[in-house]
């Protein structure tokens, strides 16, 4: 994933993937043999012509079960790719090539500003409010390195044509008001906007935004690192935007910017799924045709080659509970090809992941398993997002003395592969990956399939070819056999390139002060330049922009799903029932495209508390360590090239009609295709029995990456952090989730990596291994074809004929759980904070959850999203409810004025009380709340509700029912209760993570969490 993807929407982002499987689809296949493409009932071949456009194109690619047609808008030149498949998910996107001149993060402000009214829709932000008049799974906008999209899916095709011209009308003809320039990029602003005695500020939610993505250490190194790669290039910029040159962005700038690049002549569609095409095309040349061709400066993308290599020296922020002497970053980028040639781009993907991925690769072996530095860095791989692609080695958490020893590893290592190439073994397993992941069935295919597209299509790619996995393939295989195909690659890219780049980020120990000082530094010559009637004019605007705010707006304008959209009945998936070897299995028999799905959750009663926050390293250390016999490279060699994967993680799953019971163990899961699965349970088998506990090396190895990893996870997901802390105050099993995945988890990670005693450390694992995945503590679900069922059971009676059978004993050294009321503070050295506070809700079963689960919609949509994120500039805020775990839960991310925000949580309680909710607003909540609950799941999600948390298919349809049929005087009475209530009595709790102000440091009231010192017992009062 390229961190420079900057979304609109951060909670509603996913991980992007390489490649996303297809599901079965018989027409798709059954025209294949046609010189036409028939989608949907409609046949096109090249050069028909149809609503405007006219048909380029037309490409069947078997192995993902689709048909692309390529078209242009004779008019106005605009590009349109369709991809016809048998998906009822269907998604649109509309794009454009927005180069960047500089880092002052203009297409990024734009992407944000054009969502904030047009022409057909005058209201502010149309993109936030029609989230909850929609069933989309998916709603975003996203600025990348030299391209911005706006994309979405629905299953619904009302849903779909309401959405599609918001987002057209929206992009086309934007409001572009200054007002909402100044609320999403920046703007000067008294600290209280109504008061002209308070000081004056930098405000903006791009710009606190961008503050908190330079607190990153990762994306830092990555972005500094691309923009000294392709000098005098758009690409030499930030697309996203650097604090110190985003106030420098000027209101008709970003109005040019817009007349320029936002016009169909430099748009790219995207359609997906089993709407018709004729449909798309007659909507979209309604709206692009009143529009004449022009043409629009690209910018200037290919950078002129070094005539040597370069070194930059960085400096980045300091991680105040690591060691501070393993906290250099450093890498080797070499500029590689043109991403145009298509089957070039796709052999140096394959040649990224032979070197580096996996405790097999090349490079791990020589660089992390040797401890040079504790993992890879961010930037580490191949990168195709600009169009000239590079590729960066590099390691995070390392001595700065190692750094030469780094550099002459890496160079080593290459040498090595030009020498000698890489096992045909490794080979064979990279192919096998390629072919399992286009059989895996996803939920989310057409997005995945436009994010896989969008940087080379945006360049010149026909996006067909970026598709054609088959074809590529077979191409790699007969270079290979030509001769030595990848030492070839070496030779052309690595060895002796000039154009290759050396970085080096230090940690800065000072670094966010001189952010701070930089900030206020320039505040200042803003403000020695204004005269007295700027200020009049700042503060009149600032009055405006809140009366803006303030200003009950007529939504009736905008396109909406009704109540009776949403389905009555829940969807049901078939399940069967059985016990093989004692063991209870659950069956899910459906078309999986000959994959079989394992997952199996071991039961622990007991353990002691001392080795329960081990767990999560234990769990680690069985994919990690290798066994007495087998390296865990040789185990991980087989691993990929008989599975998709094996993975084992803490498990917690609350009871769904108690909130002081939950069940507590570990889950594995695994899946292969069908003709492997006896590779597939002897792998697993060699994993749960024989883990070699006593590689105190990898276990070093594994713990250094470990203490890394989580601290680069707080700074992006530091409000889902907080949240977890909060509700770890409140609930028994939230208290387990801090200890397996919280702040207690980071700062104990961390205090491992400082130890030298890793004997002590293996022992408390072997201890948890007498304890947990005994044969009886088991209950497993698989997922497959009906034909291999057979197959399934014998493998799986072998399996667990030789996993042992264990005498289980109840500990009694557990604590009990108590609650504890507190407010926490985490100083950590971020530019901007993250904020949250619990309150205890009721189990799943309870019939107020529903009536808390309708109040969190209304809040954050009519009440939290203005005051967090309008007014306070936070980069995203609202409340949530989730219905497992019983938590009601107000959060800010990314946030400069946490404390404020405190008091908007107050405030937002009171005014449910106080507000007049109408029908529509109720019923737009209950859609809100139903996309999430009847989202697309991919196959082998199916039946995992009952398989995990045990609750069935009865409790969910009355839960739905009690989702339909809640009021406006219920949402009141359970604010009432279960909110305004616990404020009053301090039954809540509350977590800030971030800057140390001292209007919290100060604060007795405060309890401060400082992890660079070691809060052990505090943090584990009640945990």
């Amino acid at each position: 994933m390229n961190p420079l993807l900057i979304c609109r929407n951060f909670r509603n982002y996913p991980k992007l993937r390489k490649i996303i499987s297809p599901y079965n689809n018989k027409i798709l296949n059954s025209i294949y043999k046609k010189s036409y493409s028939s989608i949907v009932g409609e046949e096109f071949k090249p050069n028909d012509k149809l609503h405007g456009y006219r048909v380029e194109q037309i490409k069947h690619i078997p192995e993902l079960e689709l048909t692309t047609t390529q078209l242009v808008h004779e008019k106005t030149g605009a590009s349109h790719l369709h991809i016809a498949r048998d998906d009822n998910n269907n998604v649109f996107g509309v794009g454009f090539s927005t180069p960047t001149m500089n880092s002052s993060g203009t297409p990024h402000i734009l992407e944000h500003t054009t969502l904030c009214g047009s022409k057909k829709f005058p209201v502010r932000d149309p993109f936030f409010k029609m989230l909850n008049r929609t069933l989309a799974n998916f709603m975003n906008a996203m600025t990348a390195n030299d391209y911005t999209i706006y994309p979405f899916s629905t299953t619904h095709k009302l849903d779909y044509e309401n959405l599609r011209e918001v987002y057209m009308d929206a992009t086309f003809h934007p409001y572009l008001r200054e007002l909402d320039f100044k609320q999403e990029g920046w703007r000067l602003e008294h600290e209280q906007p109504d008061n002209k005695s308070t000081p004056l500020q930098f405000k903006g939610v791009v710009y606190n935004e961008m503050k908190g993505m330079m607190s990153d250490a990762g994306y830092l190194f990555y972005s500094r690192v691309q923009e000294n790669m392709f000098p005098g290039t758009t690409y030499g910029n930030n697309s996203g935007g650097d604090p110190k040159c985003i106030t420098d962005l000027t209101y008709q700038e970003l109005l040019q910017f817009h007349k320029t690049y936002y016009h169909p002549s430099n748009a790219k569609f995207y359609t997906y799924g089993n709407f018709p095409l004729s449909d798309h095309l007659a909507a979209i040349d309604n709206k692009i045709r009143g529009f004449e061709k022009l043409s629009s400066d690209g910018g200037i993308k290919i950078v002129e080659p070094f005539d040597s290599p370069k070194r930059i020296n960085l400096y980045g922020p300091f991680d105040p509970m690591r060691n501070p002497e393993k906290q250099t970053k450093m890498s080797i980028s070499f500029l590689t090809n043109d991403i145009t040639n298509t089957f070039e781009t796709f052999a140096l993907k394959i040649f990224s992941y032979l070197l580096l991925d996996g405790h097999a690769s090349p490079m791990y072996k020589a660089l992390i398993d040797a401890n040079i530095g504790s993992d890879f860095s961010e930037n580490t791989g191949y990168d195709s997002s600009t169009r000239m692609g590079y590729m960066s080695i590099g390691l995070q958490g390392m001595n700065k003395k190692y750094v030469p020893l780094a550099e002459e590893t890496i160079r080593k290592v290459l040498e090595d592969v030009h020498q000698n190439g890489f096992d045909s073994k490794r080979i064979e397993a990279a192919i096998h990956q390629t072919e399992l992941s286009i059989k895996h069935k996803t939920a989310s295919f057409g997005l995945g399939i436009m994010h896989l597209i969008s940087s080379g299509w945006f360049n010149g790619c026909n996006p067909a070819e970026l598709l054609e996995i088959n074809n590529n393939i077979k191409l790699l295989k007969e270079e290979l056999n030509k001769g030595p195909f990848f030492q070839n690659l070496v030779q052309k890219y690595f060895i002796n390139n000039p154009h290759t780049l050396i970085s080096i980020m230090s940690p800065d120990p000072s670094y966010t002060e001189k952010l701070s000082q930089e900030e206020q530094s320039r505040l200042a010559t803003k403000l020695s330049t204004l005269k007295s009637e700027e200020k009049d004019k700042i503060y009149m605007q600032s009055i405006e922009l809140l009366k803006s705010q303030e200003k009950e707006e007529d939504l009736s304008v905008l396109p909406s799903l009704k109540i009776q959209d949403i389905d009555k009945q829940m969807k049901q998936f078939e399940l069967e029932f059985s016990e093989v070897n004692k063991c209870p299995i659950q069956w899910r028999n459906t078309s999986t495209n000959e994959i079989t799905y394992f997952r199996t959750i071991s039961k622990i009663d007991g353990l002691k508390d001392d080795l329960r926050i081990y767990l999560p390293l234990f769990a680690q250390a069985l994919t990690s360590l290798g066994t007495k016999s087998k390296t865990m490279a040789e185990i991980d060699d087989n691993i990929r090239l008989y599975t998709g994967g094996i993975k084992v993680s803490p498990f917690l799953s609350t009871n769904h009609s108690d909130l002081n019971q939950y069940e507590d163990g570990l889950i594995i899961s695994a899946h292969s295709l069908d003709r492997n699965i006896d590779h597939m349970y002897d792998i697993m088998k060699q994993l749960l029995c024989e883990t070699n506990f006593d590689n105190i090396d990898k276990l070093r190895t594994i713990i250094y990456a470990n203490a890394t990893n989580m601290m680069n996870s707080v700074v992006e997901s530091g409000h889902q952090y907080a949240s977890t802390f909060a509700g770890s105050r409140l609930i028994p099993a939230m208290s387990r989730e801090e200890v397996y995945d919280g702040m207690t988890q980071v700062h104990f990670m961390n205090k491992l990596a400082a130890t030298e005693d890793f004997n002590t450390i293996t022992q408390k694992l072997k201890e948890i291994s007498e304890h947990v995945l005994s044969k009886q503590s088991l209950r497993i679900a698989i997922t497959c074809g009906s034909e291999i069922v057979d197959h399934n059971v014998n493998a799986l009676d072998k399996f667990l004929n030789e996993l042992p059978e264990k005498k289980l004993s109840k500990s009694d050294e557990q604590s009990p759980f108590r609650q504890i009321h507190e407010k926490a503070f985490f100083p950590l050295p971020f530019a901007v904070n993250f904020c949250a506070e619990a309150f205890k809700g009721v189990p799943y079963t309870h019939p107020d959850g529903a009536k808390l689960q309708i109040l969190s919609s209304l809040m954050r949509a009519h009440y939290l999203h203005r005051e967090i994120r309008e007014k306070n500039g936070a980069y995203g805020g609202g409340a949530t409810y989730n219905a497992n775990t019983g938590l009601f839960s107000f959060f800010s991310y990314r946030d400069p004025k946490t404390l404020d925000t405190l008091k908007t949580y107050r405030d937002s309680i009171e005014w449910v009380g106080k507000r007049k909710f109408t029908q529509q607003e109720i019923d737009e909540a209950k859609l809100s709340t139903f996309k999430k609950i009847d989202e697309p799941i991919s196959v082998s999600e199916e039946g995992m509700i009952y398989f995990t948390g045990r609750v069935t298919d009865e409790q969910m349809q009355k839960r739905r029912e009690q989702l339909l049929a809640v009021t406006e005087d219920d949402v009141k009475e359970v604010a009432k209760i279960y909110l305004e209530k616990q404020e009053k009595e301090n039954l809540n709790s509350i977590t800030i993570i971030g800057e140390g102000k001292p209007e919290i440091l100060n604060d007795k009231e405060w309890k401060i969490y400082e992890l660079s010192t070691g809060d052990d017992e505090k943090l584990n009062e009640s945990v």
